[in-house]
């Protein structure tokens, strides 16, 4: 299972490490890496806090965005037979294949398309 705990703007995947004996977390969609390590909750936000000021910093320093650029566009492999299911899917609900996979999606993670 796969854990997020939400630091200031972002969002950090959470997992437990077993050989340290401490929850580590890792920020998704900066321009770069930056993660953090506790033995707690509490704890670990806290670390969190004091990482993302930190690689913030850095990138202001450098005058480059702490976000990772998204364009919008998704290139997506599927089987032949997983595209003719979507295909079809898509289809039965009088729509486009690109529209019904933003509605499918959007649906998945809770927001509006």
């Amino acid at each position: 299972m796969m854990n997020v705990m939400a630091i200031d703007d972002c969002k950090a995947r959470i997992e437990y490490d077993p050989d340290i004996e401490m929850f580590r977390g890792e920020f998704i969609g900066l321009n770069g890496g930056a993660d953090f390590y506790a033995a707690d909750a509490s704890g670990l936000k806290y670390e969190g806090e004091i990482s993302l000021k930190m690689f913030k910093g850095i990138c202001r320093e450098k005058g480059k965005p702490y976000r990772r650029g998204y364009s919008g566009e998704l290139r997506l492999r599927l089987s032949p037979e997983l595209h003719l299911e979507v295909a079809t899917k898509a289809a039965q609900e009088g729509q486009s294949i690109n529209k019904w996979i933003v509605s499918t999606v959007s649906q998945a993670v809770s927001i509006s398309p």
